[in-house]
């Protein structure tokens, strides 16, 4: 058991020794740089200074992973505030929307017109087209703003 253990133990220093070792440089005559762990001809040996270390950085406080807790009644309260906010903001985009569908569909209807001095009327169709653009812009707009909301209120608990 002894012969083991002091077995080990020449082992553990040979591998230790080994770790450690002398660095030489040699710089050519045509200036190529050699480093190396053995004495070659020519070469310097170098002195190192050991490499500086850091100490890990401090571990967060217990406080400041438990600071935005707050009781379930409160956050119960905040969801229900939340969720009403949500559907009222629903109900006025949802009303917006209906009245931009309303405004579209008179649009459509009602085509752009001028009349010229001598008393004849024509369709001024790229008037015409504007205000149908616009007005199916802002109808998308609506459309996406309920779409976002109901998604919303999807993802409430």
């Amino acid at each position: 058991m002894k012969l083991r253990l002091w077995l080990v133990m020449c082992c553990s220093t040979a591998i230790a020794f080994g770790a450690y070792a002398d660095i030489y440089k040699r710089v050519d005559e045509d200036g190529h740089v050699t480093y190396s762990s053995t004495p070659i001809k020519g070469a310097k040996k170098l002195h190192l200074e050991p490499l500086p270390t850091m100490a890990p950085p401090p571990k967060p406080s217990r406080a400041s992973e438990d600071f935005p807790r707050v009781n379930s009644e409160t956050q119960t309260r905040r969801d229900d505030t939340r969720r009403k906010i949500l559907e009222d903001e629903l109900a006025t985009e949802q009303k917006a929307l209906d009245e931009a569908r309303l405004k579209l569909k008179e649009g459509r209807e009602n085509p752009e017109v001028y009349k010229t001095q001598s008393g004849e009327t024509f369709r001024n169709v790229p008037k015409y087209e504007e205000k149908v653009n616009a007005l199916q812009e802002e109808v998308t707009a609506h459309e996406k703003n309920v779409e976002a909301l109901k998604t919303e209120l999807s993802n409430l608990k």
